[in-house]
């Protein structure tokens, strides 16, 4: 597996020294992994919507609709 060296704050370094049972190095494996994910999926959706019509008034129109759906479906579901 690839290394890489990263750079931080003195501070951050001190407060993570205080920490010796975390395991840092497989932290940031998993954080840049979702990262990376999440950028790649960004990138898909713009690729796929860059021809859209819709405007960012429907899309946060839509996004609230679906998050209340969820919301409803969810309180049932406990009910």
């Amino acid at each position: 597996m690839p290394n890489i060296t990263l750079s931080l704050p003195k501070d951050l370094k001190s407060n993570m020294d205080k920490l010796p049972e975390v395991n840092w190095s497989e932290i940031t494996r998993e954080f840049l992994s979702e990262k990376v994910k999440r950028l790649v999926l960004l990138k898909k959706l713009d690729k796929m919507l860059e021809n859209s019509e819709l405007t960012e008034k429907d899309c946060i129109r839509m996004g609230r609709e679906a998050k209340k759906s969820m919301h409803d479906k969810f309180l049932k579901k406990v009910a």
